[in-house]
């Protein structure tokens, strides 16, 4: 056994701690199905939202982990619940009155907005996949519309038929007086208008395999639980799922923890043992609110690729996921450079440290080495003060500083020097508030103009660290009202980087000249 199965078999990362409890599944007998299934489920009532990235980021997460420490195969299945009625039409997708007319349709009956695919369902689908396909991800993708359509869903719609009293016990306990009285486990979906109906049944006929309901306007129909005449509602519709296609392990969002007993119960009573379960806590957006996919808020997982590499993503989605974290725009520069720190770290760890590393997990064991010999937060520093608008001229200050580094030595500093660019432009510049100094504040930053002036040491940024320390050591306290100062005064921001580092990456020259115009009140 490898020292690094021998690291996984005990890291306490939460990875390997989930993959360990799917691995005891199998402690007496490997799968009969051959492989062990890992699933994530998505609803394509709108366009696919970060959260969703997120679902299939951490798993992808646990199966690596899970390949690590055995050698049974794995799979991941991407599942999209695309054959659920459209409840309302979502606030940012254009032509709303033509959707508007298809309402309780399949998402796949409702035609697209956008023009572009056979269905909405169809349209979410794809933009779903070419997401996930963006960061690489390994999965099969299944569609609830065809897994009904297709028959591979009637062996087990069917034993739901016959043990339809035993799952009706089951969801009744969890429904209110009034919805009990009409509700069904099966949806049928109307042979004439195509609508899913939530009606009661008259009967369930589990030798037939049928059911019979009336529809909204009085007519009896009759209609075989199979080929994708009828669906289930969702939380049977979970249940029997991991039933039909043997599910080991699924996770979801905080919002799903108290129905996981139903869904369990319904797994078991379709005759399947009940998969592994992880709850992890959801995003919430700047004002604290839970991000969703109808009102839009939040990040979209195209805004952040616009700022920010995949990579990254991947980092904010690894860390505590039982936490709930605020996920908007303020986080992107914080992913960006921790990321980096942890790829610089992993250089030098051993087995039992590296598969603790966050990017152990984001690239399956295969890390690559950090080029990025600028901090992201340094970049957007550079490009405020260099009001810069595209990332070529953040290179003429980026090659003076680091003499070997070019964008195609260095292609993740260059694409970041891009990113920087855009997000400066984008969120920085439109908040940049200048401050004129107080005297105490004067007085400081003449010194330090001053000993610039007289500096014959180099571009060292530890050394010149030393000389901004020395300019505030005496004046300010606590320290850090200095640095604050330096930001809010030169940068026009409430927090910044380094200072040393900053100096050396912009320039003693043009940060003298820095200080001269703040002084002469040209920022304010």
């Amino acid at each position: 056994m490898s020292n690094m199965r021998d690291a996984a078999l005990s890291s306490k990362a939460w990875p390997f701690e989930e993959a360990r409890r799917v691995l005891k599944r199998y402690e007496k007998a490997p799968p009969e199905k051959g492989y062990v299934l890992f699933e994530t489920g998505y609803g394509p009532s709108g366009l696919p939202h970060i959260g969703t990235f997120g679902e299939v980021a951490r798993t992808t997460m646990i199966m690596r982990a899970f390949r690590e420490i055995c050698d049974i195969p794995a799979k991941l299945i991407c599942f999209s619940d695309d054959l659920d009625g459209m409840r309302k039409v979502p606030g940012n997708v254009p032509n709303q009155e033509e959707l508007a007319e298809h309402l309780q349709k399949p998402l796949t009956s409702v035609p697209d907005p956008f023009g572009e695919y056979e269905s909405f369902g169809h349209h979410n689908n794809a933009m779903l996949r070419r997401f996930l396909d963006t960061f690489g991800f390994e999965y099969e993708f299944y569609s609830a519309t065809e897994f009904y359509n297709s028959g591979a869903f009637d062996e087990v719609l069917l034993r739901a038929a016959k043990r339809y009293d035993d799952i009706m016990k089951v969801m009744l306990k969890s429904l209110r007086e009034e919805r009990r009285q009409t509700y069904s486990i099966f949806l049928p979906i109307h042979p004439e208008t195509g609508r899913v109906l939530y009606v009661p049944m008259k009967e369930v006929n589990a030798k037939d395999g049928t059911i019979t309901f009336d529809d909204e306007d009085g007519c009896e129909w009759t209609l075989p639980v199979t080929g994708g005449n009828v669906k289930l509602q969702w939380k049977p519709d979970f249940g029997a799922r991991w039933a039909a296609l043997g599910v080991d392990f699924e996770m979801y969002g905080k919002d799903h923890s108290t129905n996981t007993p139903i869904y369990d119960r319904i797994c078991e009573i379709l005759g399947h043992k009940k998969p592994e379960h992880f709850t992890y806590e959801l995003f919430l957006d700047d004002q604290g609110q839970k991000i969703s996919k109808s009102s839009g808020n939040g990040i979209s997982i195209d805004e952040w690729l616009t700022y920010a590499s995949t990579e990254s993503l991947s980092y904010f989605m690894y860390q505590k996921p039982k936490t709930a974290k605020r996920l908007y725009f303020d986080v992107i520069p914080k992913a960006m450079d921790e990321y980096h720190q942890q790829l610089r770290a992993y250089v030098g760890q051993d087995e039992t440290q590296g598969c603790s590393n966050p990017v152990w997990h984001i690239h399956g064991g295969d890390v690559p080495q950090s080029d990025m010999v600028v901090p992201f937060s340094m970049l957007l520093n550079l490009a405020a003060v260099a009001n810069a608008d595209d990332k070529d001229q953040l290179w003429g200050f980026i090659r003076r500083y680091a003499p070997d580094a070019s964008p195609e030595a260095n292609p993740q500093l260059d694409q970041a020097a891009g990113f920087a660019v855009r997000y400066y432009n984008d969120f920085v510049k439109p908040t940049k508030t200048y401050r004129m100094p107080t005297e105490l504040e004067r007085e400081a930053l003449i010194d330090l103009r001053d000993q610039l002036k007289a500096w014959e040491g180099g571009l060292d940024a530890e050394e010149l660290q030393s000389v901004v320390y020395a300019c505030g050591r005496e004046r300010f306290d606590p320290l850090r009202a200095w640095f604050g100062a330096l930001y809010e005064v030169l940068l026009g921001a409430s927090q910044g980087p380094r200072f040393g580092g900053f100096i050396a990456l912009y320039g003693i020259d043009e940060t003298i000249v820095l200080i001269d115009d703040a002084l002469a009140g040209k920022f304010v």
